[in-house]
């Protein structure tokens, strides 16, 4: 008999943990002026996204692409004006939100680890030295 290794999202603690570090993700996002800016005015739809997508990243069922089809995340994120600052105080939000859930802190390292290209990934401006509105030339 082999062993069976846990998934992220089992070590995590599962759904009802997953969900209660994205709300409090989303409360951080709410709470933080300059990055609520690049997020749609009503945050429901997506965060209710983002709990279906990352059970589905971090190892739970496939619940985003059941409901969603394949996650496309740059294409998704294009109409979204989002900097490499930007980029940055999500990944520090979504970090926060786990520490402050008391999740440990080498399973927290893990996925900030494989977040943090994700995240890069969806940078589709570059802000424009001199402005305050991170515009594009």
């Amino acid at each position: 008999m082999t062993a069976r290794f846990l998934t992220p999202f089992e070590r995590l603690g599962g759904r009802e943990v997953l969900h209660r570090i994205i709300d409090d993700f989303y409360a951080r996002i709410d709470a933080d002026a300059e990055l609520r800016l690049v997020f749609p005015d009503d945050l429901v739809p997506g965060r209710e996204k983002q709990k279906l997508f990352l059970e589905q990243w971090l190892g739970g069922e496939p619940l985003y692409e059941r409901a969603h089809g394949a996650p496309m995340m740059r294409r998704r994120h294009l109409p979204f004006a989002i900097t490499v600052p930007a980029a940055e105080r999500w990944l520090a939000h979504f970090e926060g939100a786990l520490v402050a859930d008391g999740i440990d802190e080498a399973l927290a390292t893990e996925i900030m680890t494989a977040l943090r290209p994700v995240a890069m990934r969806m940078v589709n401006t570059r802000e424009v030295e001199g402005t305050e509105d991170g515009g594009s030339t």
